[in-house]
């Protein structure tokens, strides 16, 4: 063999081994080791800002992935039969690949994330803001990244406000002996009981069907919920806007799928969650940032009496709570809560 015979066989071996090396990274080989489907969770569908931040985020990763990602949603909870306490177990298990979930739904699992149903911690949207956008943030992601998840975005169900069957509410008192649908945590039967109120911890599931027949006389939900579930053809009249606490809602990923995924494509599902992310929380605010409140005065055309509370009636909810606050305030961690009420400070 003639010295350029030997090169051009050594140069062909050459591309021809980096030919299949191409192959074993190119775009087909790596999604024939990705699933076919990613489940995400959600508890609720895109008929709400919850759901619709489920779409959006689904949709950007498919698209900006060439279709190497594809996520299929599960609203209502439905991986985990509707109960919507045990989603975040579920995510670490590896039963649910991605999920949007409630920090209300996670803080059994997560005792640090109950800061945002401390009641009365959070009074508008610029604390909210200072809270996930700020250090409050960082160290919540880190905590819930020690527990096997990855956290990537933060978007929101919204404030909670109280809407009943009876009767205007607008001091403590006249929550009396009333009958409210609260959420599967603690922190907000007693915070209901501290106002003298009967809390009974029901699914969303079950929530409607409730309401409906007069197991409950009321409940506590973002004004979104409330508008999309048509609360007030089931009774639900009478509506306080108080501001109690703020749900924020975080985009996550199974640690598993993670890093199963290429730093690309990671990059790519992070980056598509915080877009996602950032248009839910626009969604949810709709109607509800401005002066007059238009979405609330939508809801005044259906019948819906809504009443405001002037500061003296809002203080009167505040210190009816206190006592929960202080509880609370050591359980989820008192550094991290003065934390929260330094960067509150701040944005006020």
């Amino acid at each position: 063999m003639n010295k350029g015979s030997f090169l051009s066989k050594a140069l062909g071996t050459i591309l021809l081994f980096s030919g299949f090396t191409i192959g074993l990274h190119s775009p087909l080989a790596i999604a024939a080791d990705y699933k076919s489907e990613y489940k995400m969770s959600l508890v609720l569908g895109p008929a709400f800002p919850w759901g619709k931040g489920g779409e959006i985020w689904a949709d950007l990763v498919r698209e900006r992935t060439s279709g190497r990602i594809n996520i299929k949603l599960y609203p209502g909870a439905s991986l985990v039969g509707g109960d919507q306490t045990r989603e975040f177990t579920s995510i670490r298990q590896g039963v649910i690949d991605m999920a949007i979930g409630s920090t209300i739904n996670w803080s059994p699992q997560i005792k640090e994330l109950n800061l945002f149903s401390l009641p009365f911690l959070m009074p508008n949207y610029q604390s909210m803001d200072a809270l996930v956008k700020g250090d409050v943030g960082k160290d919540l992601f880190a905590i819930i990244e020690k527990q096997g998840v990855v956290p990537l975005a933060w978007g929101e169900n919204g404030f909670r406000e109280i809407s009943n069957s009876k009767k205007e509410i607008k001091k403590p008192e006249d929550l009396k002996g009333m009958k409210f649908r609260v959420v599967g945590s603690p922190i907000y039967n007693e915070t209901f009981s501290a106002l003298g109120a009967n809390p009974t911890q029901m699914s969303w599931a079950d929530t409607q069907s409730a309401l409906a027949s007069g197991a409950v006389d009321g409940q506590e939900n973002p004004e979104s919920v409330y508008a999309a579930a048509k609360l007030y053809t089931v009774g639900q009249k009478f509506v306080t806007v108080w501001h109690y606490v703020n749900d924020p809602l975080i985009f996550v990923v199974n640690k598993e799928v993670w890093e199963n995924w290429t730093p690309q494509d990671r990059e790519i599902v992070r980056q598509a969650a915080i877009d996602a992310g950032k248009q839910e929380v626009v969604i949810a605010r709709k109607g509800l940032i401005e002066a007059n409140q238009p979405a609330w005065k939508e809801m005044e055309q259906s019948g819906v009496k809504v009443s405001y509370l002037n500061s003296a009636e809002h203080a009167l909810f505040v210190n009816a709570t206190r006592d929960v606050y202080a509880k609370w305030k050591n359980q989820i961690g008192a550094g991290l809560v003065e934390k929260a009420e330094k960067s509150i400070g701040s944005a006020k």
